[in-house]
């Protein structure tokens, strides 16, 4: 029998053959098409293809999170899902303590943080290290709900053969992701694990009200609870041959900077100039034509804010929510106000020259081509000289030429831009 997807990814059936499908895959002896012709449900096919193609070892569970011992307690006193663990441990824990059944809760970058239910379901679930502090994102431990459930920001189930890994193929699983009500920013997810029963459409709706209560609880507390006050603004520096940078100011004026990696950077230059938002595609489509998904963007974005903080970002689309400076700003508002000058001396050097995303590529050819326009028809010697000093200058060859035949150049002007301007015809010939 084919198997079927039900409303929110539920399956309703698990053909007969599906382990054996699973076992030719992960040996190479079919390719990943084979997948499509087979009874596997496309959203568990597509997992399979990811986790086989990250490296997962399809012989071991969750991977241990670095340093897990030690960081622990403080990423559950401080994530925001903590405040929440009363509600799912009524709704929830109470009723698998003894169903066979663990309730557990993930941070957004699948991170174990509490793990609760059966006793005896507990100490069988250590064996493939469904223990709080393991790495249970898709990219650590294969297909299975939660972590896929992350990666496709979207509830699902997944039931016995389907998960990637042979270790925990007895169990099956229901998770339900959980957001931020203010931001929609991905917080973790609920998951319920147990056996084929975990796997049905009551689960589901119990699971999915659960984080619905959750999200409700946090929209409630932060109508009720003073929030404190936090990070004020932000500024992005990307311009010129020096790392992209991100610096944030918070209430009692410390700043705290942050260097970025360059996607990182081309997210927030992105999200700088669209304030409206961008959607997970659209977003991927501006960072690469042809190589990323929304998968991998929803992992950059869980990534960029612990880097900068949850707070600056939204989803659903994704957008900033603080008022963030950047020095291409600057160069753009100096242009508008007709203060070329102060363009040029805000202009450090190319946008992010390491970048490779077409949609930086044409804002950084808009910006050069824009101040070297603006600073041509200004006539001014000085700040075409300016102008050429920058290395993007050293092959414009219009503007030696010009200061070349420029009437306001003196002798010496004219002969380092005629000496400059052979340098360049020598290189071409």
């Amino acid at each position: 029998m084919v198997t079927t997807k039900a409303s929110g990814g539920r399956p309703s059936g698990q053909p007969p053959d599906l382990r054996a499908v699973h076992e030719l895959f992960v040996a190479g002896q079919v390719d990943a098409d084979y997948l499509d012709a087979s009874a596997l449900r496309p959203l568990v096919a597509d997992s399979w293809r990811r986790s086989l193609a990250t490296g997962v070892d399809p012989d071991r569970g969750g991977a241990d999170a670095a340093s897990a011992a030690s960081t622990l307690e403080r990423l559950r006193s401080a994530h925001p899902l903590a405040s929440a663990l009363p509600v799912i441990r009524k709704l929830l824990v109470e009723d698998a303590s003894d169903a066979g059944v663990l309730v557990a809760v993930t941070a957004a970058d699948g991170t174990l943080l509490w793990v609760e239910g059966d006793p005896t379901a507990r100490r069988k679930a250590e064996a493939m290290n469904f223990v709080p502090g393991a790495d249970w994102s898709e990219r650590g431990a294969g297909t299975n709900a939660p972590g896929t459930a992350l990666a496709l920001d979207r509830e699902l189930q997944i039931l016995g053969s389907e998960h990637f890994s042979r270790i925990v193929q007895p169990w099956s699983c229901t998770a339900v992701p959980v957001h931020d009500p203010a931001t929609g920013a991905l917080l973790g997810a609920i998951d319920l694990t147990g056996g084929s029963q975990v796997a049905s459409p009551q689960t589901l709706a119990l699971v999915r009200a659960t984080a619905v209560a959750v999200e409700h609880h946090l929209a409630l507390l932060r109508l009720t609870r003073p929030e404190p006050v936090g990070v004020t603004n932000a500024r992005l520096t990307v311009l010129g041959g020096e790392r992209p940078t991100w610096v944030s100011t918070d209430a009692d004026g410390a700043p705290h900077a942050h260097t970025l990696t360059g996607r990182h950077a081309d997210i927030l230059v992105l999200l700088t100039r669209h304030p409206e938002g961008l959607s997970a595609d659209h977003l991927a489509m501006l960072l690469d034509d042809n190589d990323l998904d929304a998968v991998t963007i929803r992992a950059e974005m869980s990534r960029l804010r612990r880097v900068i903080g949850a707070e600056y970002v939204a989803s659903r689309p994704y957008r900033l929510l603080a008022p963030v400076d950047s020095d291409v700003a600057d160069v753009f508002a100096a242009l508008q106000r007709g203060e070329v000058d102060g363009a040029l001396a805000r202009y450090a050097g190319v946008l992010l020259p390491q970048s490779v995303s077409p949609a930086i590529a044409r804002l950084r050819t808009e910006l050069s081509t824009a101040l070297r326009a603006a600073v041509l028809s200004t006539g001014s010697v000085a700040l075409l000289r300016r102008w050429l000093a920058l290395p993007e200058g050293r092959d414009d060859r219009g503007g030696w030429q010009l200061l070349h035949d420029s009437a306001a150049s003196d002798g010496v002007a004219r002969a380092q831009a005629r000496g400059h301007l052979a340098g360049l015809d020598a290189e071409l010939s």
